[in-house]
């Protein structure tokens, strides 16, 4: 039942991922007309709270992990360590497929193309996928598939939902952009979690068939 439960949270966050894509990516102009709406029409008074979610991807998306190893260490809760390292590994395989992205595809930042669009806030490298966002929803899809309970899930997503958009509010990513990094996001925690899972069946039919070969000595 849990394993259904996790498998369905992964499709639905997908599907909604997916959905939102094909939508904000319909015509030629959508992404830089769309970014304009959220970028320009916004409300400036909010880009001080912005930049604060925004800051916030990184150091959440590294301390998770550390804390939840931490806290089954101290308590001497493997399960819990697990949980932790999975969350950690998840954070590692994100960086390394959105980092291939960005030096591949090579898009420049909407600023860069567009004068008009303000810029506020640091964006150095390239532009697809969203760095920030992909973290954010790497580490949400992570703990909702560690800890699959609605009070962790939704926090989790929402919290990821407001850094990509503060990556557009901020003028440094397109939204394209921004639901490429959740896809990406959300695909190594999943693809994390489902190599895991293979690598721990074949440690335990290694331990089964080398405890029924040693029956017969």
């Amino acid at each position: 039942m849990k394993e259904k439960n996790k498998d369905s949270i992964f499709k639905t966050a997908t599907f909604i991922i997916l959905l939102f894509y094909v939508c904000f990516s319909y015509g030629q102009n959508i992404d830089i007309k769309l970014l304009r709406s959220i970028n320009l029409d916004g409300k400036q008074s909010y880009d001080p709270t912005f930049k604060v979610i925004s800051n916030s991807a990184s150091p959440i998306s590294i301390a998770t992990p550390i804390i939840i190893y931490s806290i089954g260490l101290l308590n001497k809760d493997k399960t819990l360590q697990k949980k932790g390292i999975f969350i950690g590994e998840s954070f590692l395989v994100n960086a390394f497929i959105t980092v291939a992205l960005k030096n591949t595809i090579k898009r420049d930042r909407p600023f860069v193309t567009y004068p008009d669009i303000e810029k506020e806030s640091d964006g150095g490298s390239y532009s697809f996928p969203s760095g920030h966002t992909s973290e954010a929803f790497s580490t949400a899809t992570s703990l909702s598939i560690a800890f699959p309970k609605w009070y962790v899930i939704i926090p989790s997503y929402l919290w990821a939902g407001a850094v990509g958009y503060s990556r557009m509010d901020l003028g440094v990513h397109y939204p394209s952009d921004v639901l490429a990094g959740a896809i990406v996001g959300s695909g190594s925690a999943y693809l994390t979690y489902k190599l895991n899972k293979w690598i721990n069946k074949k440690k335990q039919k290694k331990i089964f068939f080398d405890g029924k070969e040693s029956e017969f000595k």
